[in-house]
């Protein structure tokens, strides 16, 4: 089966293993560290998944962080939005919890994506089986950024009485909630649409709740792809995340 003949979650999945495989690789070699290594990995795997994806899809639009952006995508109903390393500091660390992001906007809606984790042999796909949820942790628990957790995430946490867990990747935090490893992902600051698109396609799928931090709709293949902030969690709990936030906003 050749990858254009692949349904679009079979071609997204395939592409994120194949691109962890080669950042293992690439880490293995060991002739690289620190930011060196990452923006080798950072590089490669780029250049295999935008090749991969032309190969397979010649007239869809591609948005990368490590390539530059074509605005005629603006007009695409059909946009892939990747992030061939999410979570370089991890990754140039040793650290397994760094991540590869396949995902696709249809009509600005994340409809596909695939979030491997390769150093753990995770991989998660918008077409994967998937069985109910597991019953929630009392008190939820909340994953958040290793390096810089979010002064309303701390604030909320508190407010729930939320323990919080600290974990690289947004890629690897979101899969986390998918899981049942967690059940609220809160994120403010500093992220692109490449960082969390085939997350939320994910966990959107699965049938986790997934919007802005106002409760509004995740909106992809905009004009500028800062797309700061991000909620993930049981949708059971949704209500009740999104009236901590405001009150802490």
């Amino acid at each position: 089966m050749t990858n254009a003949s692949l349904t679009d979650a079979q071609l997204a999945r395939s592409i994120a293993l194949e691109a962890g495989a080669l950042l293992q690789a690439i880490r293995a070699r060991g002739d690289a560290s620190g930011k060196a290594l990452g923006d080798i990995g950072d590089r490669e795997a780029n250049t295999l998944i935008v090749a991969r994806l032309r190969e397979a899809r010649p007239d869809d639009f591609i948005l990368s962080e490590e390539a530059l952006d074509d605005q005629a995508r603006c007009a695409a109903s059909r946009v892939w939005i990747v992030d061939p390393l999410d979570g370089t500091r991890e990754y140039a660390e040793g650290i397994d919890d760094w991540a590869v992001h396949i995902g696709l906007a249809i009509d600005g809606r994340p409809r596909i994506g695939s979030v491997a984790v390769p150093a753990r042999g995770a991989v998660h796909t918008t077409d994967d089986v998937h069985l109910p949820l597991p019953a929630a942790a009392n008190p939820p628990r909340m994953v958040v950024s290793r390096s810089r957790a979010p002064e309303i995430a701390k604030t909320v946490a508190l407010a729930m009485g939320t323990p919080m867990i600290a974990m690289g990747s947004a890629g690897a935090k979101a899969m986390a909630v998918v899981d049942g490893r967690a059940e609220i992902y809160l994120h403010d600051g500093g992220q692109y649409e490449w960082d969390n698109c085939a997350p939320a396609a994910v966990a959107l799928a699965s049938g986790l709740h997934a919007s802005r931090i106002d409760g509004s709709p995740l909106v992809y293949n905009c004009a500028d792809p800062l797309l700061p902030d991000l909620l993930i969690c049981r949708p059971e709990l949704a209500e009740t995340v999104l009236a901590a936030i405001a009150r802490a906003r």
